[in-house]
């Protein structure tokens, strides 16, 4: 995995002690991750040197995707699905450390706790927001664009390798 803080004119050891933009020329631009992505691939495959590159997302949104509606069946049965398999773990942990073995009365007594605690707390959430969030949803960060970025020096050999990409059939990308 890479550190998106280290690079050319960067830190290498370590986070740097405040954030740092992107440094380099624009050697292309894509619409979604996955292009940029593979452009960086046909550039690696073709001995650019890519520590010197940086994919930058430009334009970031955060984009909210509505899952489904929520009612206090649905609330309620998430608490208590939570709160039991957090109670399972309590429980089991605790009854490692029961003597002889007798394991099954702290799973139990851990399950029932925690439905009771997921239940209460779900409500007690749920109820605070009084029907102003009646749905579930999933937030993602997204770009508008992801431009590919490398140091001056390079940066005439990378735009005339991304061309060659850009101008392959289909199939053979």
């Amino acid at each position: 995995m890479s550190n998106p803080f280290t690079g050319p004119g960067r830190q290498s050891a370590g986070t740097p002690s405040l954030p740092t933009p992107p440094t380099g020329w624009p050697i292309g631009s894509y619409g979604t991750y996955e292009e940029a992505q593979r452009a960086v691939d046909h550039l690696a495959e073709s001995d650019f040197p890519v520590q010197e590159v940086t994919i930058v997302g430009v334009d970031l949104m955060l984009v909210e995707r509505v899952t489904g509606r929520l009612s206090w069946g649905r609330v309620l049965g998430g608490g208590a699905a939570s709160g039991a398999w957090f109670g399972l773990f309590v429980g089991l942990i605790l009854g490692m450390f029961t003597p002889q073995g007798s394991w099954l009365g702290p799973v139990l007594v851990g399950l029932g706790t925690g439905v009771v605690f997921g239940l209460v707390f779900a409500a007690v959430g749920y109820a605070s927001t009084r029907g102003r969030r009646d749905f579930s949803s999933a937030s993602q960060l997204v770009a508008g664009r992801y431009d590919v970025l490398a140091q001056p020096k390079h940066a005439e050999e990378g735009r005339n390798l991304l061309a060659k990409l850009a101008m392959r059939p289909p199939s053979a990308q």
